[in-house]
């Protein structure tokens, strides 16, 4: 079972905290595929992690790019390991049927939108009665992130 960990973003938008994310999975020297709820989601993001940080460099690709194999970050919405990823990154509400195919699942979506909010408290009902090992991270008002049980 892979370990899910479910990120409420309340004070930072996914852009912000994506990027963050990845970069910690990259320093681990584990593979990232990021879904997204749609290719235009999807280009958005690759297009953010080119110009996020002046100082940071993040090898990425989507579909556009081809090579998945090649790309340690794979930006979709294909549910399809296609690069090999060990951790598997959900936003906007994305699911995947494929879970237990990685260590790491991060699930992150914005607290203040009732609909990816809901959604999240679904798929946390599903994942637990599936037996997965579940963490909550919920952000305070600087930012910071706290464990919640």
């Amino acid at each position: 079972m892979s370990d899910i960990n479910f990120y409420h973003m309340q004070h930072s938008a996914l852009e912000s905290v994506l990027p963050k994310l990845l970069e910690k999975s990259m320093a681990a020297g584990k593979r990232s595929l990021v879904l997204t709820s749609s290719a235009e989601k999807s280009e958005q993001l690759a297009k953010h992690l080119w110009s996020y940080e002046p100082s940071s460099w993040m090898p990425h690709g989507t579909i556009k790019d081809g090579s998945p194999a090649e790309q340690p970050i794979w930006i979709s919405q294909d549910d399809d390991n296609q690069n090999a990823a060990e951790f598997l990154f959900l936003s906007d509400n994305a699911r995947s049927s494929s879970l237990d195919d990685f260590e790491r699942c991060f699930v992150l979506f914005d607290g203040n939108n009732m609909e990816f909010l809901q959604g999240a408290r679904e798929y946390w009902k599903s994942c637990q009665e599936d037996g997965h090992d579940l963490t909550y991270w919920q952000q305070n008002d600087r930012g910071n992130w706290s464990k919640k049980q």
